[in-house]
């Protein structure tokens, strides 16, 4: 086993260290064996996480799932230093043996979109079920503790209503689990973050009062901005295209009080191109976030958040090394000089 060594500003404690990877773990105690330094000076951060993803689809504007698109997709979230990736739906199974893949990202599932059979209308590659508490239980237990619910869809629609979040919530709870939830509009986000489930996805409409809800709750907020700030300035001066702006508005109005309030603000993506989290970082920033914070969104705290261990003593080997300091120079995300992964260097 080749033992490997890297040396730099070790975040986000900002100390100059030394530390030595053996198979997929971390140690900052050297080893007697020779190690191979593959990184002497820069800032080294825990593998950069995306935590709303949705590789697979053949394009954008299909709901197709395409194995080979799915391969291409999480080696872009890789190549771009992103080392672990959460996936709060996916529309068909991971192809055998790249789960477990060397240079593959961590991958942490969620299932299938739930869908509660009373939605007025719902997406194709939505699971639409009465019986929404027996399905997320089901979801989370085959699918790393994880379900992802919607929470609502149509604007104009009705959303789940509380007393069925809560029972699905306190279900999922009661057997270890954790509940995602896609949420527009503000009834959506609001049952959502009265019933107490662990994320809030997106949050268009989400009224002020739920900030102190997940606040108390315990709740993460994943706004996905990088794709509402792509669109919302498109949208057409409709009703709908308005709902959209506005929406967006919203958005970057409760990251920052999210924050303020002690909820956790974590990044994703929510959409292709693949390999972005460093836009998603430049958004929470824009939207108010410190710049420390929206770094940690989409790396240390993200890792913190999903289970995963960091730079610590024993840590898991995942390591993205950059010439400047992220927390200053957040463009330099999209550079990683070094990328070790699963304790192998992918790039």
């Amino acid at each position: 086993m080749t033992i490997l060594h890297l040396r730099g500003t070790v975040l986000p404690d900002a100390t100059p260290r030394d530390l030595w990877i053996l198979g997929d773990r971390i140690t900052f105690d050297r080893p007697a064996a020779a190690a191979l330094t593959v990184a002497d000076g820069g800032f080294l951060l825990p593998g950069l996480v995306d935590v709303h993803t949705h590789p697979g689809s053949a394009s954008d504007q299909e709901a197709r799932w395409d194995p080979e698109a799915f391969a291409e997709q999480i080696a872009a979230h890789r190549d771009a230093g992103t080392t672990a990736l959460r996936f709060p739906g996916l529309l068909g199974e991971i192809p055998d043996g790249l789960r477990e893949a060397a240079d593959a990202p961590r991958m942490i599932t969620a299932g299938r979109w739930l869908a509660w059979a009373g939605l007025s209308k719902s997406a194709d590659f939505h699971t639409v079920t009465d019986d929404l508490v027996s399905a997320a239980v089901a979801e989370a237990k085959a699918h790393d503790g994880w379900c992802k619910l919607m929470g609502d869809w149509d604007f104009e629609a009705d959303p789940v209503p509380y007393d069925v979040l809560r029972a699905v919530t306190d279900a999922v709870h009661a057997a270890g689990g954790r509940v995602a939830a896609h949420c527009q509009s503000a009834a959506g986000v609001l049952n959502a973050s009265r019933a107490g489930v662990d994320s809030i996805e997106h949050g268009m409409g989400m009224p002020e009062e739920c900030v102190g809800l997940m606040a108390a709750h315990g709740a993460a907020y994943v706004p996905t901005l990088t794709p509402f700030a792509r669109r919302a300035p498109r949208t057409p001066d409709t009703p709908r295209g308005r709902l959209w702006r506005e929406g967006h508005r919203v958005m970057l109005r409760r990251v920052r009080e999210a924050h303020d309030a002690g909820v956790t603000v974590l990044a994703g993506t929510d959409s292709a191109p693949f390999g972005n989290v460093a836009t998603e970082v430049e958004h929470l920033i824009a939207a108010g976030l410190p710049a420390d914070v929206a770094v940690g969104a989409a790396s240390w705290t993200a890792r913190d958040f999903l289970g995963l261990p960091g730079l610590v003593e024993g840590g898991l080997a995942d390591v993205t090394v950059y010439d400047a300091d992220p927390r200053r120079e957040p463009a330099v995300l999209r550079h990683p000089r070094r990328i070790v992964l699963r304790g192998r260097v992918v790039r």
